[in-house]
């Protein structure tokens, strides 16, 4: 908050005190309501949410909010029903202030330049009970007014909303116990998502064994049987076995190829021969949209890691080249203590969207297996930031 003048700070603040007061009435009016355990945590897991972006720390951003209709932590439940008469207090008690203090601003605008229009028994007053009975009193005192709140305003306002955030994520904060507790549940899902991925990889290399290299290796083990046969039979007849040999050679070279790349899924051989750097380097250098690499000293991290930033960034570059309409692309690695940092950047379209099938998902399947975060930036028109982090202290 820092960063913003003081107007556009105070403007901030006068709007989340009106927005506290309003909630605040309607908790009162709606209590009843409220006090269903899911309808209380959705309302307080919204006031969480404006608190965080209130204090603009992201620690205090709340879960999405379909993970609030999820059976959570009795903890949880509780504090959001605790929030329900601490809202209803401090919503009236940090909001009427505000309220106050635009209110009397409003009508000192309407006293400077409508008062004539009232009844002298309607006419507005100024300074609480000063009656506009003239352009005298109208030029002198609405002004006046105007000046003195708007200042009052620009000082109070911000502290007050600051002060009103922090009440409620103090009340609204996540217990040790319910941090860990969800931490859990989120290794226990991706540990899921791992175990069926796996199951799912295994099953293909098993399909590509069996109908390929499994395949071509039966049928040259029958044309050797058959040049062996007819070698037997008719020792003389070298044209026919030349040729059984010749095709049992080619379909050895189809299967080795075949081998090979089931292999180089698995595990690439790039990785193992030049590391993540050179890996990395010929797959920028592959990429159809020109592509910068920028890598920082990473030291060496575990394989498991490398296979996972290795395909994440070739599936990251396919969607540059299929979606994006980029016209350039950007890969940085870098390490910081024990997270590795990598993020590709292109100058595309934008609207990437995981639940549209563009290899997002997978990413983030990737990465959640090894405990790691995935950030999708790409509003439309671009451009488009995907940044993955790793911890790497193994």
């Amino acid at each position: 908050m820092t960063s913003e003048p003081r107007w556009a700070t105070a403007r901030r603040g006068g709007v989340y005190l009106l927005v506290s007061l309003f909630t605040g009435v309607v908790t009162v009016l709606t209590l009843p309501l409220l006090c269903v355990p899911r309808l209380a945590r959705l309302w307080a897991g919204a006031h969480r949410d404006r608190a965080g972006r209130m204090l603009a720390t992201a620690s205090t951003a709340p879960p999405p909010i379909r993970r609030l209709w999820a059976e959570p932590a009795p903890g949880r439940t509780l504090r959001a029903l605790l929030w329900l008469p601490v809202n209803a207090v401090t919503g009236l008690l940090f909001g009427l202030p505000a309220l106050l203090c635009v209110g009397n601003i409003v009508v000192a605008v309407i006293a400077t330049s409508l008062w004539w229009a009232f009844t002298p028994a309607e006419r507005p007053r100024l300074f609480v009970d000063v009656a506009v009975t003239g352009w005298t009193t109208a030029l002198a005192l609405g002004p006046l007014q105007m000046i003195i709140l708007s200042f009052v305003g620009s000082v109070a306002f911000a502290p007050l909303a600051r002060a009103h955030a922090r009440i409620c994520v103090a009340v609204l904060a996540r217990s040790t116990n319910d941090q860990l507790a969800e931490r859990v549940a989120e290794l226990t899902r991706t540990r899921a998502d791992v175990l069926d991925a796996h199951g799912a990889e295994l099953r293909r290399i098993e399909r590509d064994l069996h109908d390929g290299t499994q395949a071509r290796l039966v049928a040259i083990a029958m044309r050797l049987a058959v040049a062996r046969q007819a070698f037997d039979d008719d020792p003389r007849d070298d044209a026919f076995v030349a040729r059984l040999l010749r095709d049992a050679h080619e379909g050895i070279e189809a299967a080795m190829t075949e081998l090979r790349e089931v292999i180089r899924t698995v595990y690439p051989p790039i990785l193992a021969d030049r590391g993540l750097d050179g890996a990395l380097s010929a797959v920028a250098a592959g990429c159809a949209v020109p592509t910068r690499l920028d890598i920082g000293p990473i030291e060496r991290v575990p394989a498991a890691m490398e296979a996972v930033v290795y395909f994440a960034v070739a599936e990251a570059l396919t969607n540059v080249t299929k979606h994006s309409r980029a016209t350039t692309a950007r890969v940085r690695v870098g390490r910081t203590a024990d997270r590795l940092t990598v993020a590709v950047t292109d100058d595309g379209i934008g609207g990437a969207d995981d639940r549209r099938g563009t290899g997002l998902a997978g990413i983030r399947r990737r990465v959640l297996a090894l405990d790691g975060t995935v950030a999708v930036d790409s509003p439309a028109g671009g451009p488009t930031t995907i940044t993955m982090e790793l911890p790497c202290g193994w």
